[in-house]
């Protein structure tokens, strides 16, 4: 196996995990009111327990890079509140077909309540965006969410999309 699909895999593992064992404390969601306005706390509340845990760590890993502008760590957060309440099978099934062509999720897609899932993974960043925009996020934030797999922003959106990938 290649390293390269080694180190993908590895990385799918993880996330996996991750998605099992995702929390998000009391303390950790009362921070976010010092920095996020109602309508943005409702999006970040609306999403599934996992992709609030993983925006978090995303956050995180972006200050740890000494990143403190608030449309980034916003964009951040909010990257993935458009996947909805998407289960963790229509998700392998979306990795996989990132990772190994759009044969595998059209295979899937015909099993009951997986078209609908699979559509929102695959538009996650467009719906991301506009639930962030809907919530009042600077145009900047949106940007950056809507580019979020193919970054436009010079400064940031590199950053974000490895910040993303790490967590």
């Amino acid at each position: 196996m290649k390293l390269g699909r080694l180190a993908w895999w590895s990385g799918k593992v993880r996330r996996f995990r991750s998605y099992l064992a995702a929390r998000v404390t009391d303390a950790e969601r009362g921070h976010l009111s010092e920095w996020l306005t109602p309508a943005q706390l409702v999006v970040f509340d609306r999403m599934q327990v996992a992709d609030r845990r993983h925006g978090l760590d995303v956050v995180a890993a972006l200050r740890a890079e000494g990143i403190g502008e608030t449309d980034v760590l916003m964009a951040g957060l909010l990257h993935d509140a458009g996947k909805g309440s998407t289960g963790v099978l229509a998700r392998i099934v979306h990795s996989l077909g990132q990772a190994y062509g759009t044969s595998i999720p059209r295979l899937v897609g015909h099993l009951p309540g997986m078209a609908d899932a699979l559509s929102r993974l695959a538009e996650h960043p467009e719906l991301s965006a506009r639930l962030a925009e809907a919530a009042g996020c600077s145009a900047r934030t949106v940007e950056l969410i809507r580019w979020q797999e193919d970054p436009r922003d010079l400064e940031y959106g590199d950053r974000l999309r490895l910040a993303d990938e790490a967590n």
